[in-house]
């Protein structure tokens, strides 16, 4: 766990406490209880949730998630409200919301119906597309050029299963090896134990420009797979799910959505029509 810097624009002080959540009828009742909110955030999920040079959280789910945390200090008439931020990884974050042990997860995950059987997900926050990155020197232009060729995915993401999908309609026979985050599976193609590592596009762009070598790595062509982000957050909790979603919605109606963006991915592209739509369609009227 790590603590995040004051956040200004929150009238009072949102502040950092490292003290553990407890369950109760609802998350409001809880956060209001306890004066705590519990965020998961991903280590490496650049540029949507990751930790950085100050070992805070930071990125583009991050924001939006203290957005939500500043509109919680109106709803429930806080004068402060502790964020408590809790690491967690693909493998481990469903389970982390089941439990209580984090309230609202701002990482890089993809709201599906197979995981709405276990937790229930905010408006959707970002749209993007499965695909991989490789060295420029291997050559990999195409799918079919990963054939018997070693492909590492992050273990519980959905591109671990589309990615199988994709390679097995494209009759293409390649190993996947399966690691435990981003970092670890571009270090294994630094290493050249794999020859190209597998997650959203946009996932990807981030970790080729964080490395500080981008021109050494080739984004595929293919897109194989729609994987639309939102917050993920416990079921059966009408009433947070609607702070958290009045407030996405506020975001989308005012236009701030996109100073957020910008602030995130203005490097690397503005909206696309697809996530322009995404964000016309959150802008809700009260």
């Amino acid at each position: 766990m790590v603590q995040h810097r004051w956040i200004p624009f929150v009238g009072t002080a949102l502040v950092v406490c490292l003290s553990a959540p407890s369950q109760a009828a609802g998350t409001l009742d809880k956060i209001k209880a306890s004066g705590t909110i519990a965020l998961g955030y991903r280590e490496a999920s650049i540029p949507f949730s990751y930790t950085g040079q100050d070992r805070q959280p930071w990125g583009y789910s991050v924001d939006l998630c203290t957005h939500v945390a500043a509109a919680l200090v109106k709803q429930l008439g806080l004068d402060e409200l502790q964020l408590q931020w809790v690491p967690v990884t693909p493998e481990t974050r469903i389970d982390k919301v089941k439990s209580g042990a984090i309230d609202l997860e701002c990482g890089s995950t993809t709201s599906s119906l197979s995981r709405m059987e276990e937790v229930d997900f905010s408006l959707p926050i970002f749209v993007d597309g499965g695909s991989y990155l490789s060295p420029w020197a291997a050559g990999i232009k195409s799918l079919k050029d990963l054939a018997g060729k070693r492909i590492a995915v992050a273990a519980g993401t959905t591109t671990e299963r589309t990615l199988a999908e994709a390679l097995r309609e494209n009759r293409v026979g390649a190993e996947l090896v399966k690691v435990s985050d981003h970092q670890q599976g571009i270090n294994a193609m630094i290493k050249g134990n794999v020859v190209a590592y597998a997650s959203d596009r946009a996932l990807l762009i981030g970790l080729a420009l964080d490395s500080g070598n981008q021109d050494s790595w080739a984004l595929g062509n293919e897109i194989f797979s729609y994987e639309p982000y939102a917050l993920m957050l416990r079921r059966d909790d009408a009433d947070f799910r609607l702070v958290v979603n009045r407030e996405l919605a506020r975001l989308s109606r005012s236009g701030e959505i996109y100073a957020i963006h910008e602030r995130w991915f203005g490097v690397l592209a503005k909206p696309g029509p697809t996530l322009q739509s995404v964000y016309f369609l959150n802008g809700l009227p009260e």
